[in-house]
């Protein structure tokens, strides 16, 4: 006979440890409340897992089926047969990013276009903030023929 534990069961160091796993990391311990560390860390995982709230896949450790019911929560699903064919599909269907397609080269592009570009373009088309955009641009490698770009652009602004 099993005896199914309460939240209230749990430390709360337990609880948080988790409820975040449960939350934020698919079920996986990967994370301790700041005043955890070093040994004591060891010591948490040891009492979850002689109360087999967790499991170690050889790897990293994950919340068993007795945590998600030490939580009060249903386990998660695994993803069936159709639900994976679809993710696997819209993976291979977008576009990948390469440097042609990346951020930085359409900069580039905007920088070598006769007129150049503003901080508040480059902004507009990548969602950068100004602070970012304006040091991508500096010519910090003026010698370089890769910055040949950035130079000019920031020669002629």
């Amino acid at each position: 006979m099993t005896t199914q534990l309460t939240p209230a069961q749990l430390t709360p160091a337990q609880q948080a440890i988790l409820d975040h796993a449960h939350l934020h990391s698919e079920g996986k311990i990967e994370w301790f409340p700041d005043n955890i560390r070093g040994g004591a860390r060891q010591k948490v995982i040891d009492g979850l897992f002689k109360r087999a709230l967790i499991t170690y896949d050889g790897k990293a450790w994950f919340l068993a089926a007795e945590g998600y019911d030490a939580l009060g929560v249903p386990r998660k699903a695994p993803l069936n047969v159709q639900d994976l064919d679809t993710v696997i599909e819209t993976a291979q269907q977008s576009k990948p990013r390469t440097r042609d397609n990346s951020k930085q080269a359409q900069v580039i592009a905007m920088l070598k276009r006769p007129e150049g570009a503003t901080i508040a373009q480059i902004c507009e088309a990548t969602g950068w903030m100004p602070h970012y955009a304006d040091v991508i641009v500096m010519p910090t490698c003026v010698g370089n023929p890769a910055c040949v770009a950035e130079s000019a652009a920031m020669k002629s602004a």
